[in-house]
């Protein structure tokens, strides 16, 4: 059986995040999009927590269901500390099989920082300090380095991360086995990296909004408890199918540039420019810094390697289609009326056969479908917090532009 596991999300505890982040609105969106398994988000934060306690029921397998949806116990913290002379903000996704553990857990993170300020908690700890904790409790909680690429709180960030691993994590690297890529990164860039081919790559939506769920996700099969999808993850094997990935270009930190300024462009070395319009230093993207640590080297690696697939949002296709903003109702109109006939949104992206898209869906719909999965596209740069754009041939051979 086909799970589609997205493990890395936000309840409304959490800042800047949609007041229609609770269970509800999460399993109803998880139905829409065709996620099977999802991460609750924000397990550290007491309110949020109790909750959980009294809204899912336990499986007895570390996972746990509502209204047809299955959960994990799974939330991100920020730590912050200082490392090399220089103040580090790394974020960190963990998971926990079960309430009694995260007690625990919580009860000890609570000496680190105030647990209730926010949904992803600010502790001050090293990530050396953070997996030691986690493992003394049970060797059955798990960390992940949260989008590793992004450039003030990721892992590897241009901003506050570190140029190696085991710089951050030390004696207890050997205790990660996989990273998260980040919508700015997709696994090729990052097995550009030789230093990091050791690990897993996966994949989450990092969703603030229920419409969000699943841009990133991870696709398994025959997963039937907590411990067989970190079984797959850290292994590698045959039940972790691919992930999905956002083009990364329209990540909103892959190219370097300036919002303010209107300034973009993606590197041809490692060169570090200023800004041309104002004289500042530029906000440097993933892009960039992902080709630093690969000594510029583009030397492809795939063998042993977990596969993946890109997608375009499904109402983002259809906006470029109609040639109407996302967000209105014609675009919702026919998003509703696909999600009708086939089911889920990622399976009209990914899964159906393309003759059943032509059979059921409008032909230009079908098309710019089939010709994002020939990833036959243009790609308009992310920047500076600023999201790009990825363009579908449309019949007539142009690239059409959505809002």
């Amino acid at each position: 059986m086909r799970e589609v596991v997205d493990l890395h999300l936000h309840s409304y505890f959490s800042r800047a995040t949609s007041k229609d982040m609770d269970l509800e609105h999460m399993a109803e969106w998880a139905r829409k999009k065709g996620v099977t398994i999802l991460g609750t988000s924000d397990i550290t934060h007491p309110e949020w927590v109790n909750i959980l306690k009294h809204k899912l029921t336990d499986l007895q397998n570390g996972l746990f269901e509502f209204n047809g949806i299955k959960f994990i116990l799974c939330g991100e913290v920020n730590l912050v500390f200082r490392k090399n002379e220089k103040l580090r903000k790394i974020h960190l996704l963990v998971a926990v099989p079960s309430f009694k553990l995260l007690t625990i857990l919580n009860k000890t993170l609570s000496r680190f920082g105030d647990l209730s300020v926010d949904g992803r908690p600010t502790l001050f700890m090293s990530g050396e300090q953070f997996i030691k904790i986690t493992s003394s409790i049970s060797n059955e909680i798990f960390v992940i380095p949260a989008h590793i690429w992004t450039p003030w709180f990721g892992l590897f960030g241009s901003k506050s991360g570190f140029d190696r691993i085991e710089d951050c994590f030390e004696d207890e690297t050997e205790k990660i086995f996989a990273l998260e890529t980040g919508l700015s990164s997709d696994p090729y860039m990052n097995y550009l990296v030789r230093d990091i081919d050791r690990f897993t790559m996966v994949s989450n939506s990092d969703a603030h909004s229920p419409e969000n769920i699943a841009r990133e996700a991870n696709v398994m099969k025959d997963i039937f408890s907590y411990k067989d999808i970190f079984d797959a993850i850290k292994n590698k094997d045959q039940r972790f199918l691919f992930t999905i990935e956002f083009f990364p270009e329209e990540g909103k930190y892959f190219g370097d540039g300036h919002r303010k300024c209107n300034v973009h462009f993606v590197p041809k070395d490692e060169k570090r420019v200023l800004c041309p319009v104002c004289g500042k230093p530029l906000t440097y993207g993933v892009f960039h810094r992902v080709m630093t640590l690969s000594g510029w080297k583009r030397e492809e690696r795939k063998d042993g390697k977990i596969p993946f697939k890109h997608i375009i949002p499904l109402k983002e296709i259809i906006a470029q289609v109609v040639e109407k903003g996302k967000k209105t109702k014609t675009v919702d109109r026919i998003y509703q009326y696909i999600l009708s006939i086939l089911g889920s949104e990622l399976n009209a992206l990914i899964f159906e056969k393309e003759d059943t898209l032509f059979s059921k869906l409008d032909k230009e719909i079908a098309e710019a479908i089939v010709n994002m999965r020939k990833e036959d596209v243009e790609k308009q740069i992310g920047y500076d917090g600023v999201y790009g754009k990825i363009l579908i041939k449309s019949r007539e051979g142009q690239f059409g532009t959505f809002d």
